[in-house]
């Protein structure tokens, strides 16, 4: 009988112990956030329907970028997700609804970092791909460069099975109004002999991310700027400017007047500043709201450190950005006082 009974014990016993080590074991540690774009986002001048249209977007954004990791994906695929659904939309500078050069068409930049390894990839002035983000994660993965751009990037894109897009896909009305605006704005200006007025809105898209596996991503997409030049290209597919993430520090994607943010490389030292010690509000709150506002850069970013930690500052009127937290509390925001 002792036997007996020492012998359910220790079934018992075997039962248990895997139910009692799985509740003690704690969940892991994810975190999500995503930008639109940052500039002269005013109240006043947005409709509630539109205002409505961004906020839904986002939180979907967001939402399917977060439960990518949720489900085990890792930073990168999360990343993508969220950025295809921003791309798609005619909302946001970005894939559709991307900005007009000043020749009337679109030019698309992109870029993605992998924090785990500091592989990265680029894409600058494409112009048949529907989603450049995921060219970008392809330049990363199955290729030995970094940036590739224009032709060769087509060309590329080709090689690995991409499907194009006509270019006609992606005109919207907005966008077309918006590049009329700034040619009439050019010629007032040439004709009273003024510096033409300053864009106040710039609506790139990204997104960071920390998954399970304690890797952090940042990925950044963009239609540029309106009436841009000459194959200007920004600092969105710039690694270190517009996009970066190391495991060691953090991942920043930005949004903002590009060429400042290519001059003081701000990614990139944000990210430094936490690899010294400094936290990751300190760290993106100093370079964006005293380093650029010093330099005269306007713009902002979303930042995570290795911990899942989100800062989100910005020095314009508002900035379209969602988190979710490694508590899994929803965050949206649009202007600068929510």
């Amino acid at each position: 009988m002792k036997l007996l009974q020492t012998g359910r014990a220790a079934l018992l016993s075997t039962l248990l112990v895997p139910a009692l080590t799985f509740a003690d074991t704690p969940a892991p540690t994810v975190a999500f956030a995503i930008h639109g774009g940052a500039g002269t986002i005013s109240r006043a001048e947005m409709s509630t329907e539109r205002e409505a249209a961004f906020r839904e977007k986002l939180t979907e954004a967001v939402t399917a970028g977060h439960q990518v990791l949720v489900d085990g994906g890792d930073s990168v695929d999360a990343i993508r997700t969220a950025i295809n659904i921003l791309e798609d939309s005619p909302l946001f500078n970005a894939g559709k609804g991307a900005v007009f050069t000043a020749a009337g068409t679109n030019e698309l930049d992109a870029s993605v970092m992998d924090g785990a390894t500091r592989n990265a990839g680029a894409v600058a002035g494409v112009k048949t791909i529907r989603n450049p983000i995921d060219l970008a994660i392809s330049v990363m993965n199955d290729s030995k460069h970094v940036m590739l751009s224009g032709d060769g990037a087509e060309a590329f894109a080709k090689e690995q099975g991409f499907e194009t897009v006509d270019p006609s896909y992606f005109y919207t009305e907005h966008r077309w109004e918006a590049l009329e605006k700034a040619r009439e704005g050019e010629r007032d200006a040439a004709a009273s002999a003024t510096e033409p007025p300053a864009q106040s809105f710039f609506s790139t898209v990204g997104a960071v991310a920390l998954d399970a596996n304690g890797n952090l991503a940042a990925g950044t997409s963009t239609g540029g700027m309106t009436n841009k030049r000459w194959g200007r290209i920004g600092d969105s597919p710039v690694i270190g400017a517009g996009t970066f993430a190391d495991n060691a520090s953090c991942a920043v994607s930005a949004t903002g007047h590009g060429e400042f943010f290519i001059r003081w490389v701000v990614a990139y030292d944000i990210c430094q500043r936490v690899a010294h010690g400094a936290t990751m509000a300190d760290a993106a709150g100093t370079v964006v709201n005293t380093i650029l506002v010093e330099a005269g850069g306007t713009g902002g970013v979303i930042s995570m450190d290795a911990k899942g930690n989100i800062a989100m500052p910005f020095n314009t009127e508002g900035m379209y950005r969602a988190s979710i937290n490694t508590s899994g509390e929803l965050y949206v925001g649009i202007y600068g006082d929510e």
